[in-house]
């Protein structure tokens, strides 16, 4: 069995990391910087940062955040938020980035996906994406989850693997910021669908979440307000999922 990634993520706003619930009602948490080396130093395996405001403000993702957070750690850092070309992944991988996240841009336009893995390679290929739930389906939703589209959330992900994603970050509207564990079906349904690595985010507050989200078939496990809010640490999470005999990296 493959070990399993903990990822805490960093959604940042005019510079600043912030949370909120169901993507609205935002606090702010501090430096992104300070915040990533903290995780970092407590055993943070990769971290993502999503620009959580520049598709909607229709601008290009704050790449002094990613060239000021890589000045600070050596973990992979996965950049997303307002990438629309293979000039802005270019961008972001030049400030520090190893991984790109594309989202709205990818649903607009599908082939950038396989642009990018075409250009980048299919590791630095992430595609994100945000679900909410429909009767008995998940629907897509883009634009910082303001916008639902009508396209299955399995449809697509199946979709965007056979075009080069090289992982899903799979996050559930309906569960983020909740603290109410992850949504398993959720997780069953694309873990079930597609080959590739599946992030699963949203709703995580403690390490029973997180290895209920192992069992679904999720590789890694992004995580926020239980590490922004403190409370719990990366080397705690990964000693209790070892205590479920749940492979994490020391």
């Amino acid at each position: 069995m493959l070990k399993v990634r903990i990822i805490p993520c960093l959604d940042c706003h005019a510079g600043c990391v912030v949370k909120g619930i169901r993507f609205t009602n935002l606090r702010m948490m501090g430096d992104p910087a300070e915040l990533a080396a903290r995780y970092e130093a407590e055993g943070a395996d990769e971290l993502v940062i999503l620009d959580i405001s520049a598709t909607i403000e229709a601008r290009n993702h704050q790449v002094a955040t990613i060239r000021a957070v890589r000045e600070r750690i050596s973990i992979p850092i996965t950049a997303g938020g307002g990438i629309r070309s293979l000039a802005d992944c270019e961008a972001l991988l030049a400030a520090g980035a190893d991984k790109v996240s594309i989202n709205s841009a990818a649903h607009h336009d599908p082939d950038l996906i396989d642009a990018i893995a075409n250009r980048f390679g299919t590791q630095c290929t992430l595609v994100a994406i945000d679900a909410r739930r429909s009767e008995n389906n998940w629907r897509v939703l883009i634009n910082g989850g303001g916008v639902e589209t009508e396209r299955s959330v399995a449809e697509w992900a199946r979709e965007a693997a056979a075009r080069g994603a090289g992982e899903i970050l799979l996050t559930s509207w309906d569960r983020d910021g909740t603290r109410a564990g992850y949504d398993l079906e959720l997780l069953r349904a694309v873990t079930s669908t597609i080959n590739i690595p599946v992030i699963a985010s949203g709703g995580a507050a403690n390490a029973n979440h997180l290895a209920e989200a192992v069992q679904a078939g999720a590789f890694g496990l992004l995580a926020a307000s239980l590490f922004h809010d403190g409370d719990s640490t990366i080397s705690k999470i990964k000693q209790e999922l070892l205590s479920f005999s749940i492979p994490v990296r020391l």
